[in-house]
């Protein structure tokens, strides 16, 4: 018997929604996923009062999320989860320290093994052919899985922490597979610590007006950075600028390391929004990470703003493991500059992510090394004369926009003619031209400049404002915000920068 052609459609299309397409990765910004997260808290609340069963459906729905994301890549996810599972067990039943010492190391080579084949194999036959020979060792052909980094290092800092005596480990693999798994900060974070995450996973699922408000206005701020302001200046001004830098001018190339700087910021600092608005509406607390680290007057300011996970993650699990301040002023200013190091290759396999976490590294140890000479001076840059801030803010900017454009060039041909063009060809009797062809673009940077340095006080109001309307006002300003972005979006939907690392 043949089904009828439209039903055999809708079959087809519903079989689409559970095989992996690597052209059309699940993320937050599409529609498909707002379909899907709609039937998906449909079901949610209804199992509110089941624990267990509500466990079980989050965790198969991140791991539908994850194999949408990287295909057969999602087995990883459970091998993580049932090795440091296991280890953690054993770290906690052992009350030999050498062999509880072996066990956290175990942990770090299985994920950072996983983690160096994956991201650094074909990095690691580059540097053996420019040693030997070309064509010493062939390169593969290797699929990078999306968030790979991400729960490798939550994965790794649960085993730690149990070491360290932070945690006792979970009695349930369900419940650990639940906390590396949750979707919403899987693929691109925020790294949720164990300490803080656990502890919810099993109480009373409660989501009161303000969470339910707070996450509705994350998730608007979050799609407004990513979908309006990120995508659109990324397609129409910045991908040109780094993909033919020798055919603009001085100023067009400053202005391109510019509008990159708002570009990384909006993207990553949109997803972080959209993830802990959507875990609000799920019942669970996220921490905050990105605190307009733009703002910082200083190099260890901006690291306190920026990525917060993240580096709050190298200076608890690896700076101070390499000894952190505790062995000497050149001990310390070395171990600063491994971290960040470190924190480059991270981000990826090129000599240009080393040389960024290098430049940051020491920027960081010259910082120290000031505040040692000059005891007024502040840290975090807060309680400086305000003259002093205002000039502080301009440099520590323009030194990560430098490490910007060693972020974002594909390779160091396009960094050499990017700081050519502006120190030998500024030209600014392009200005008004520019201005006249970029006016939209020009326009979407002021915007998005503005949101990032207005005051924290009238960012909060606007939070409250958001989360204390109706529920219709709230839904309102959603359908107003997708309405918006499917009139700027230009092309299909833009992956987050931060899913490649």
């Amino acid at each position: 018997m043949q089904l009828p052609i439209e039903i055999e459609e809708l079959l087809g299309r519903a079989c689409e929604l559970l095989v992996y397409d690597s052209s059309a990765p699940l993320i937050f910004n599409s529609g498909l996923f707002l379909f899907l997260f709609v039937g998906f808290m449909t079901l949610y609340l209804l199992l509110r009062r089941t624990t267990t069963l509500r466990i079980l459906y989050v965790i198969a729905f991140s791991l539908y999320f994850y194999y949408k994301s990287s295909g057969l890549y999602f087995l990883l996810l459970l091998f993580a989860s049932v090795s440091d599972y296991w280890i953690g067990f054993a770290i906690a039943a052992s009350k030999d320290q050498v062999a509880r010492k072996q066990l956290v190391a175990l942990s770090a080579i299985i994920n950072l093994g996983m983690l160096a084949y994956f991201k650094y194999t074909n990095f690691f036959i580059e540097i053996a052919n420019s040693v030997v020979g070309a064509g010493f060792l062939d390169f593969r052909n290797i699929f990078l899985p999306v968030g790979i980094s991400f729960f490798v290092f939550q994965s790794m800092s649960y085993t730690i922490d149990i070491y360290r005596g932070h945690i006792k480990p979970l009695t349930r693999w369900t419940d650990y597979l639940f906390y590396l798994s949750f979707f919403p900060q899987l693929v691109a974070g925020p790294i949720v610590r164990a300490k803080d995450f656990i502890p919810q996973i099993r109480r009373p699922l409660m989501v009161t007006r303000e969470m339910f408000g707070r996450g509705i206005a994350f998730i608007i701020i979050g799609l407004i950075k990513k979908a309006i302001i990120s995508d659109y200046i990324s397609l129409n001004f910045v991908d040109r600028i780094f993909d033919e830098p020798a055919l603009y001018s001085g100023f067009e190339c400053l202005m391109g390391i510019y509008g990159y700087a708002l570009q990384i910021y909006c993207d990553f600092s949109g997803y972080s929004d959209m993830a802990i608005g959507i875990a609000l509406l799920l019942g669970f607390q996220f921490p905050k990470n990105f605190d307009a680290p733009y703002k910082s007057a200083t190099i260890t300011e901006f690291w306190r703003r920026w990525h917060i996970s993240l580096s709050s993650w190298l200076r608890d699990y690896l700076y101070i493991s390499l000894g952190g301040n505790r062995r000497g002023t050149l001990r310390t200013y070395l171990n600063l500059i491994i971290t960040m190091v470190l924190g480059g290759l991270w981000h990826g396999a090129a000599v240009r992510f080393i040389l960024w976490g290098a430049l940051h590294g020491v920027a960081l140890a010259l910082h120290k090394m000031w505040l040692s000479i000059v005891p007024w001076a502040k840290a975090n840059g807060k309680d400086m004369n305000p003259l002093l801030r205002l000039l502080g803010v301009v440099l520590t900017f323009h030194i990560v926009c430098l490490g910007w454009l060693l972020f974002r060039a594909e390779d160091m041909q396009t960094v050499h003619l990017m700081l050519y063009q502006i120190l030998h060809s500024f030209n600014t009797s392009i200005i008004p031209q520019f201005i006249l062809g970029y006016k939209e673009v020009l326009a979407l940077i002021v915007l998005g400049y503005f949101m990032h340095f207005m005051p924290a006080q009238i960012d909060s109001d606007l939070q409250r404002k958001v989360g204390n309307a109706s529920f219709w006002w709230q839904v309102a300003m959603l359908v107003a915000v997708a309405w918006c972005v499917m009139q700027i979006k230009s092309s299909s939907i833009q992956p987050f920068i931060y899913f490649q690392f």
